[in-house]
């Protein structure tokens, strides 16, 4: 009985890395058919082997998360990254067959791609790959497609080493829906750590299904990567935090230094998060123990964060020059520079912003136009305007509706998650969290101010923390019922739907009493406060009775 039971797993074992291996060479020859505008199988085999390196690497980190925990995962949890991957590459292939003939007509939608970085930086890659330069040279000299040349690199290295003999961009978009997916996995963990399975499901189908998440994970941006680095360096360090075990540590500082060549910029500004939430999260503990286990106390930990910071900023200080004037030669002066260089490119956003936001301008301070534009930029995407605002390309006020509504679903949820954790009791890193979440968000609108492509995608890098939170948020409120939640949804959404008519006299010039942005905004609050009393009001014990 028991020799047959052995044959009979064997034969399974057999039959399913028979099947594998046949949906992997069926895989690869229907995206080298597709790449090749369905007409040839160019390249099939180099597709088949990318398909399966996507595979091992997601498989490989499943495998080593679950060491890591000395558990298993939930049975359905790869299943949901395997889609989360699947869903970004069908959008990298929507773009690739519907931009040329459905977009505008620019380089970039001729070649398919829906970022015009993306565009520059890939042809670029192709270019480097099919030289005979080393391929380190994609971080010298190459700021006008990549200022930092870490992405370069890498789409360079898939195009020599595994891309034949013809450019096809679908073979990046495939490493880079793979990576993006796994982006899943870690903020299910990171999740749970914080708090619990329910939330953990929850976050990691948001951030399956949110709209930045896949259109960046769907194209040759370097963001399809650093969300997922992001989410696993905190990953680690929460994990570290809760359970004092180094295996977690390897995570943290591997997503560090795999982060380093993409943007040296962002991994410092990584690395100060990291060190604020483990500073925060250790002071108290500090204050009431003294024992060897507390944080403070772990020695080796701080010399191991001590090493990376001196290697980050060593990255940064010897990278100075793809990214910033030749008079600055140290990372202090850089910091200054970039403020100075963010302040300077809000003073053109003003210069060059709409008759309506001009006029805004012209009746208030010249104090107050950064913090107009900064407020301006955590909304972006704006749902009236995506509503609204035509486009002669349909396809792109489609995508523009899309990623409108879900940042604005995720702003409404991050709301009332900042809310619910200051003013009712919390855990310590969900207020960090909070905090955290905010501070990515202001610092990207601050860079990127009203600009609808650059400020949501420097935005989605920490996109991992923004969906967690936002996660915890809707589970608290489904398991209290907290009216708070509900005052968060009625104040964005009248706030949204007073600014309907505004876009509509802005674009059609229809009569409308009330043509001022500003007032618009004061109005939608007025009215959500007036509402929220009145709601609360009529639901009050003392007001029944």
């Amino acid at each position: 009985m028991s020799l047959n039971l052995k044959n009979n797993s064997v034969s399974a074992n057999i039959a399913l890395v028979a099947g594998l291996i046949f949906a992997i060479l069926l895989f690869g020859l229907g995206l080298a058919w597709v790449s090749s505008g369905f007409v040839q199988f160019s390249g099939w085999i180099w597709f088949v082997c990318l398909s399966a390196l996507s595979l091992i690497l997601i498989a490989g980190c499943y495998w080593a998360v679950q060491k890591t925990e000395h558990t298993l995962l939930p049975r359905g949890l790869m299943g949901l990254i395997l889609l989360a991957a699947i869903l970004r590459l069908s959008t990298g292939i929507l773009w690739y067959i519907s931009l040329p003939t459905l977009g505008h007509g620019s380089p970039a939608e001729q070649g398919g791609y829906v970022m015009a970085d993306a565009y520059q930086r890939d042809q670029a890659a192709w270019e480097l790959a099919q030289s005979q330069k080393p391929l380190w040279k994609a971080f010298k000299n190459q700021r006008a497609v990549d200022q930092y040349g870490g992405f370069l690199f890498s789409s360079a290295l898939i195009y020599r080493y595994a891309g034949g003999n013809f450019h096809q961009p679908l073979q990046v978009v495939l490493l880079t829906a793979a990576v993006s997916g796994l982006a899943v996995l870690f903020t299910w963990l990171l999740a749970h750590q914080i708090w619990d399975q329910k939330v953990a499901w929850v976050a990691a189908w948001f951030l399956a299904l949110f709209p930045e998440a896949v259109l960046l994970g769907g194209s040759q941006m370097r963001e399809a990567l650093t969300i997922t680095l992001t989410v696993i360096a905190f990953y680690g360090l929460v994990g570290y935090l809760k359970e004092r075990s180094k295996v977690y540590l390897i995570w943290m500082f591997s997503a560090i230094l795999l982060f380093l060549p993409l943007s040296p910029p962002f991994t410092a500004f990584l690395l100060v998060l990291l060190a604020l939430t483990a500073i925060i999260y250790a002071l108290p503990r500090f204050r009431l123990s003294k024992s060897s286990n507390n944080l403070p106390h772990q020695g080796y930990f701080w010399i191991v964060a001590l090493l990376i910071l001196v290697l980050v900023t060593a990255g940064v200080w010897f990278t100075l020059d793809q990214f910033a004037p030749e008079k600055i030669n140290n990372p202090i002066a850089m910091v200054n520079w970039w403020i100075n260089k963010s302040a300077d490119w809000q003073a053109h956003l003003t210069e060059r912003a709409s008759g309506k936001i001009q006029a805004i301008f012209d009746r208030t301070p010249q104090w107050s136009h950064a913090y107009l534009l900064l407020a301006y930029g955590v909304g972006q995407p704006l749902l009236p305007a995506a509503l609204v605002v035509t486009s002669q390309s349909p396809i792109w006020q489609s995508i523009a509706i899309w990623r409108s509504m879900g940042w604005t679903i995720l702003l409404i949820l991050l709301i009332y998650a900042t809310f619910r954790a200051w003013i009712k009791k919390s855990s310590t890193l969900t207020r960090i969290l909070t905090l955290l979440v905010w501070l990515t968000i202001l610092v990207a609108s601050f860079r990127g101010g009203g600009d609808q492509w650059d400020n949501p995608r420097y935005r989605a890098t920490f996109l991992g923390l923004q969906v967690a939170l936002a996660s915890w948020g809707w589970v608290s409120y489904r398991r209290s019922n907290d009216k708070l939640f509900r005052y968060s949804v009625i104040w964005v959404i009248l706030l949204m739907l007073w600014f309907v008519p505004w876009y509509l006299q802005r674009e059609f010039h229809i009569p409308w009493v009330v043509n001022d942005a500003l007032k618009t905004f004061a109005i939608g609050t007025i009215t959500a406060i007036l509402f929220i009393i009145w709601d609360w009001a009529r639901t009050s014990k003392n007001f029944n009775t």
